[in-house]
């Protein structure tokens, strides 16, 4: 029997709602309206320390570059009208001068009509001569005389000083971000120092009892701290100066001290504890601070609903949500705007383009929402595949090459609808390879592979049977599939079209994946323990997704049963696993190499094949190929092989 709860408890199960749940561009204004957007001030740097810095003044330069004029090749400075008409067959002659001149030298005589004087590339062109004659197109004579055999015209090989800039010329503008090349162009008119604008110093704070330091030993239910690390990236590369204070666990006093301490910064970030729940402190300790206070928590976005926008004094503060990517989006879509205007940087002003969606988009009425896709390249321009790993999900900004924006009022985008996609860089690159299909650890060497001989890999992991469609939209290069059918018993084959070609891969086992230790499985027979699992109600399963090989193996030996965990559905192999070994299931059908390396038990039950299928039309180029003979290479079976996988039939 349930014993009644405790008070706390039923005060924790009570999420507080949001006050007030205002748009994106209302959030936007109310921060901004109790914020300076001015550059914090000036200072002076050492040249070699400017790189990433924007300059606060206009610069103009003391000095013309060149400062003299100067000769552009090794030969001989001449007045240009004693070479008019020189041939090969009827060169000029010329009186050489008794010296040689290289560059800082002074000249001790004028170039008179008649004569030449030998000069190096660099060096100063003497009094008289108007012209420079290459060494290439002369040939001395043995009386010691200059032959030129192809006439020079006034200014022919010579650069007048001021001509690169010019005294009083102004270089570089204020509000310029320093690269290597301006850089150059400062140390060209002498400037060992320079005047830039302070960056803004940002303040970061983890909080949360489950969040670790990276580096620390993982604990139950523990998360490593990757936004701190990736926010304070992004901070450097906005113009800012990152300063991490920490992780901070569910402590009201300790986190309070943190965010004092955190406002002799120009700008304080925390991620999680930004929710209304009672366990969340951050957005507790921040309504405390000195007018104006939060000015803005619950944001109608997706990703990134939670986010506490508040201002004390003039320091903007910011509660980030915990998951990593919506902390990443709404950093991107409210911080870092701030940084910039901080910094003096100028707004980023990223580009859209066109993409088609190859599947329907659902969306929640009443807040826009946010979709980072990723493109691939297709016959009928580019599909932008959603990445649906959620907003806990590390990789997926990274990995993602733009985002869409779903308005409020909107409930789904239909397959095959026209989007404008936001891109996340200046650009898009295409890559070598795109990958659509069923992922594995066995693909992922063959990948890291064709990395190492210079070809770049994109990879987008939606299954065998998504993998197969996108090949047949021409939307990828290759697509790993594992797909029984169960009427021939047959993997792959039987489900390509003539459009397709088949890349025979490797085979990997699968069976029946459990925790060693579990006693109820001690059955060498994975069909007699089946059988018994499936008559023990208390043993719980996890399932695959719809759509995947594992899936249609799992459907098939299920014969209809829906043991208990049968609507747990995952997407990985990886995932069946550590829902095993943490105990939120007990059983699965998974492959061995994976079952290994979560140190589990597992019953072979038959082995399945993992090839590759490629588009017709993209069966020619050159990663396709290199991706064919790496599957033909001894090296890259014996790799395979340390990994659990067979050669495919």
């Amino acid at each position: 029997m349930n014993e009644t709860p405790s008070p706390e408890t039923v005060l924790a199960a009570k999420q507080q709602q949001f006050l007030e749940v205002v748009d994106r561009d209302t959030a936007e204004h109310l921060f901004h309206s109790h914020l300076a957007l001015e550059p914090l001030g000036i200072e002076d740097i050492a040249l070699n320390q400017a790189l990433g810095r924007v300059l606060a003044s206009d610069t103009t330069s003391d000095f013309d570059v060149p400062g003299f004029d100067r000769s552009n090749v090794d030969g001989f400075a001449v007045q240009a009208a004693d070479t008019f008409g020189a041939m090969e067959e009827q060169p000029r002659q010329l009186a050489l001068n008794d010296e040689v001149l290289v560059p800082g030298v002074r000249a001790s005589s004028d170039v008179t009509p008649g004569s030449a004087t030998t000069i190096a590339t660099g060096a100063v062109v003497p009094r008289g001569a108007d012209a420079v004659v290459m060494v290439e197109h002369t040939r001395v004579d043995e009386h010691g005389r200059l032959l030129v055999e192809q006439p020079a015209t006034p200014g022919s090989r010579i650069t007048f000083a001021g001509t690169d800039i010019a005294r009083g010329e102004t270089v570089l503008r204020r509000g310029q971000l320093l690269t290597s090349r301006e850089i150059g162009v400062l140390a060209a008119i002498g400037r060992a120092t320079i005047e830039v604008f302070r960056r803004p110093s940002v303040a970061i704070i983890s909080t949360g009892d489950e969040i670790i330091p990276p580096g620390a030993e993982m604990t139950y239910g523990g998360v490593y701290d990757s936004n701190a690390a990736i926010i304070a990236a992004a901070v450097e590369e906005l113009g800012g100066h990152a300063e991490v204070l920490g992780c901070f666990g569910d402590d009201e006093q300790e986190l309070s001290e943190a965010v004092h301490a955190a406002l002799a910064h120009d700008i304080v970030v925390l991620s999680g504890g930004t929710s209304k729940g009672a366990g969340d402190l951050s957005y507790q300790v921040v309504a405390r601070l000195p007018k104006p206070g939060i000015v803005a928590h619950g944001v109608a976005l997706k990703p990134g609903k939670p986010i506490c926008l508040a201002v004390t004094g003039t320091i903007p503060i910011v509660i980030l949500p915990g998951f990593p990517t919506s902390a990443v989006f709404t950093f991107h879509e409210f911080v870092a705007p701030v940084i910039r205007r901080l910094a003096g940087r100028p707004l980023a002003d990223l580009p859209t383009i066109s993409a088609r969606l190859p599947m329907r988009v659902n969306s929640q009425r009443g807040r826009t929402e946010y979709v980072l896709t990723n493109l691939a390249p297709g016959e009928d321009g580019l599909a932008a595949y959603p990445m649906g790993k959620g907003s806990g999900s590390v990789t997926t900004f990274s990995a993602a090459d733009g985002f869409l924006s779903i308005p409020s009022q909107t409930e789904f985008l239909e397959a095959g609808a026209e989007v404008d996609i936001q891109l996340l860089g200046r650009e898009l690159t295409p890559a070598d390879l795109v990958v659509i299909g069923s992922h594995c650890i066995g693909l992922d060497l063959l990948l890291g592979e064709l990395q190492s001989q210079g070809f770049s890999t994109k990879s987008l992991y939606v299954g065998s049977s998504g993998g197969l469609a996108a090949a047949s939209r021409g939307e990828c290069d290759c697509g790993g599939i594992h797909l029984l059918d169960p009427e021939t018993g047959q993997y792959n084959r039987p489900f390509l079209t003539d459009e397709m070609l088949l890349v025979p891969g490797y085979q990997r086992m699968q069976g029946l994946v459990f925790r060693r230790d579990d006693g109820r499985f001690k059955q060498d027979n994975w069909e007699l323990t089946l059988r018994a699992v499936l008559d023990n109600n208390e043993l719980r399963m996890v399932n695959r997704n719809a759509g995947s090989g594992t899936r249609v193996v799992i459907d098939r030996l299920l014969d209809g049963a829906t043991p208990p965990g049968f609507a747990m559905q995952v997407r990985s192999h990886n995932a069946v696993a550590a829902a095993i070994a943490q105990e939120r299931a007990d059983w699965g059908i998974g492959i061995a190499p994976v079952a290994g390396m979560y140190d589990l038990g597992f019953l072979p039950i038959q082995p399945e094949q993992f090839d590759l299928v490629v588009p017709m039309t993209r069966s020619d180029r050159p990663a396709v190929l290199a991706l064919q003979a790496l599957l033909e290479n001894e090296r890259i079976h014996t790799k395979l092989a340390a990994l659990g996988f067979e050669r495919g039939s």
